[in-house]
């Protein structure tokens, strides 16, 4: 039988995933039902359609009668489900058991099993960055070459980072679709507030520095995590000796290890694309789009520059590599971010992809791919610019003037490297650009109703750069070998002997 590559297993399931999910939105998307729960004094008359659900409560004692709303485009609704569980705890309980469509219980079913594929690779994202940032640095040798790696790297996500920006506002002036568009009215002001832009970024700062590192490992905090991995690998350079080289070996063992786990864990991956593209579509659809479609096709148009000419030119000319083979290569990664709208969800998939397929060495990917999954959103950047504009074309009337474009681009450049790497992170980040500019945080919600699908094609784009980025610094690094004089005498406080 002809087994297919792990790519074309992903797309299958993607196209798959989002064909199933539509028809089912499509013809089995609404459901009406009245009925009286037992042991309550209420009856519910619930109708559940695409992105809409119209609860009627009547209390038979009282006879007081409620009409709630779960509408993210509607401002005297719930925006999400959740909101709804935390404020009506029992109707939501009742709600799930009798209320739901046949596309929304497909929906819900699919999302808790492409759940447990992104759990798993949750469980190996910790110990594999932690072993593949050792391994990469004690493999350097010397200390003085993670300068070099590291100044290479962060010059890479600075650069993208400030492109993809400013594609995003050459569009959103191009296109303007906040304007002339009746959406003002559609504002939800149940978002919380968000802390100051500089506020957050010492709250950045701070989490460089785990008072515990051991919680930080618990926890899942990757920018702790990391800043104390590379401290770690730093000192053990700076050590050197046998000490070193035991460290080195031991962490180069877990490495194998987590690879081999990794691996086995992306054998499923299809299966878990498919769930999680089911999950999107059938309870999504397409009819949601409508009132947004300036704006969902602006930030399309602009990630589609950015990720097909920006980044293929810059991987074309500065690391010599083929565009379309590159991404064939990074293919499984880039599906996987796409369906999952989670760039540390899929860190592990993207190392295998860039050492396996695309024949980096660990000691490059194993460096800046992490650090990439942490600080370098190019999609979120781009995405959270046309974001602001757009809200400010809605609520004013009118495109913002120049100088306060320039400081949505300065805020959303740092607000990216803050946002985590996990779903509809770009959303709370955003409300710091929002008040850069004075914008009102309750505007945020109007862009609810598209932002998951965005979420999945940002993501995608924050994955294709850290792999291009990758490419880039592994050029660098071997033009740098290249035309660099051999050592004459090593010591033990920068290499190994």
């Amino acid at each position: 039988m002809l087994r297919l590559a792990l790519h074309w297993q992903i797309l299958i399931a993607t196209i798959a995933g989002a064909v199933v999910g539509v028809a089912l939105n499509r013809w089995a998307g609404e459901y009406a039902v009245q009925f009286e729960p037992p042991g309550t004094h209420l009856r519910l008359a619930i109708h559940d359609s695409t992105n809409r659900i119209e609860i009627d409560v009547l209390d038979r004692r009282t006879g007081e009668t409620r009409h709630l709303v779960v509408d993210p485009t509607s401002p005297e609704a719930f925006p999400t489900l959740g909101d709804l569980a935390a404020t009506e705890p029992e109707i939501y309980k009742w709600f799930r058991r009798r209320g739901r469509s046949l596309a929304r219980r497909v929906g819900d079913a699919s999302h808790a099993l492409g759940g447990l594929f992104l759990r798993m690779l949750k469980m190996v994202s910790v110990p594999l960055i932690i072993a593949s940032l050792m391994s990469g640095i004690t493999g350097l040798g010397h200390a003085r070459r993670l300068g070099s790696l590291f100044g290479r790297t962060a010059v890479y996500y600075a650069s993208t980072s400030l492109l993809a920006i400013v594609t995003g506002l050459m569009l959103v002036n191009l296109i303007r679709p906040g304007l002339g568009k009746a959406l003002a009215a559609v504002a939800d002001g149940k978002l919380p507030e968000s802390a100051g832009l500089g506020e957050v970024l010492f709250q950045q700062l701070e989490a460089m520095i785990p008072s515990n590192p051991l919680a930080a490992v618990a926890q899942g905090q990757f920018l702790s995590i990391i800043s104390f991995t590379l401290l770690f690998g730093i000192f053990t350079l700076l050590v050197g000796g046998r000490t070193a080289e035991i460290i080195r070996d031991v962490f180069q063992a877990i490495f194998e290890v987590m690879m081999r786990m990794t691996m086995a864990i992306i054998r499923v991956a299809p299966f878990g694309v498919l769930m999680l593209m089911l999950s999107a579509t059938a309870t999504l659809g397409l009819r949601v789009f409508g009132p947004l479609s300036w704006y969902f096709l602006t930030v399309l148009c602009a990630l589609a520059i950015h990720a097909v000419f920006t980044l293929p030119l810059i991987l074309r000319f500065v690391a010599h590599r083929s565009p379309w083979q590159f991404a064939h290569a990074m293919s499984p990664a880039l599906l996987t971010a796409f369906s999952s709208a989670s760039s540390n969800a899929t860190l592990p998939l993207t190392l295998s992809c860039a050492e396996k397929r695309a024949g980096i060495s660990n000691r490059v990917s194993s460096f800046v791919l992490p650090l990439g999954a942490t600080i370098n959103m190019d999609g979120t950047a781009l995405y959270e610019a046309v974001a602001v504009l757009f809200i400010a074309q809605v609520h004013f009337g009118a495109s913002l003037p120049f100088s306060q474009q320039i400081i949505v681009a300065i805020t959303a450049l740092l607000a990216s490297v803050g946002a985590a790497g996990i779903p509809h992170a770009g959303l709370v980040m955003m409300a710091i650009i929002l008040q850069a500019v004075g914008l009102p945080l309750e505007m945020q919600g109007i862009i609810l109703a598209v932002d998951r699908v965005l979420d999945m094609c940002r993501t995608s784009v924050n994955v294709w750069s850290d792999s291009c980025g990758c490419a880039v610094v592994a050029r660098l690094e071997t033009s740098r070998a290249a035309h660099a004089p051999l050592p004459t005498r090593a010591t033990t406080d920068d290499a190994f002997p």
